[in-house]
């Protein structure tokens, strides 16, 4: 039977796969990878780490998609800048796979808001007759947070983009720019979001 270091990279690859191919977030992925494998009768198996699972992803994109994802991430960061722009008084910070640089066409754009008043941001949207609906999510601290999605539209996908923005208080700020093992940051402001596109990076 394959040892357990052998079964996590397997789940990471089949995740990585499932991440790219149909845009699912990590979670689900390493969840959905892990039943499959399952099925092969292969008993217990501890699933990997995000680290492991971005690593998948970056070689995943590096063999199969090198052609289209640098054009595709750059057309959703830009997105991301127009829409922090106009929520700059909320100090937004891009997150997720559009931060990270592992997005494609498929990943939906994710922004965190820091607001003195948590319903701030709505009551922006309102006012500019945005159509967006309410969710959650866990926060920083595990306890639930709401989400405003909407949707927009990008000439050079071809299609509607879905954003998350996800509501914070504005204490929250400083714990969220802690890097994570590896030195990586997990979001990123608006003034650094411009600078990936203006590096082309």
């Amino acid at each position: 039977m394959p040892s357990n270091a052998t079964l996590a990279a397997e789940i990471a690859a089949t995740a990585a796969r499932l991440i790219v191919e149909e845009g699912m977030e990590y979670g689900p992925a390493k969840r959905k990878a892990a039943k499959l494998l399952s099925k092969r009768g292969l008993g217990s198996i501890d699933l990997p780490g995000n680290e492991a699972i971005e690593d998948e992803v970056r070689a995943y994109l590096d063999i199969f998609c090198a052609d289209t994802q640098p054009t595709e991430l750059a057309a959703l960061r830009r997105v991301a800048l127009r829409w922090m722009e106009r929520l700059a008084e909320f100090q937004p910070h891009l997150a997720g796979a559009v931060w990270r640089g592992t997005a494609t066409r498929l990943n939906d754009v994710w922004i965190n808001l820091f607001c003195d008043d948590p319903k701030s941001a709505e009551i922006l949207l309102i006012g500019r007759r945005v159509d967006y609906d309410v969710g959650s999510v866990n926060g920083f601290r595990g306890d639930p947070v709401d989400v405003l999605t909407l949707a927009d539209r990008d000439a050079d996908l071809g299609g509607p983009v879905l954003i998350h923005l996800v509501v914070y208080d504005r204490d929250d700020l400083r714990g969220a720019l802690k890097p994570d093992a590896q030195g990586r940051t997990e979001r990123g402001p608006t003034e650094a979001v411009r600078a990936l596109l203006e590096g082309g990076r």
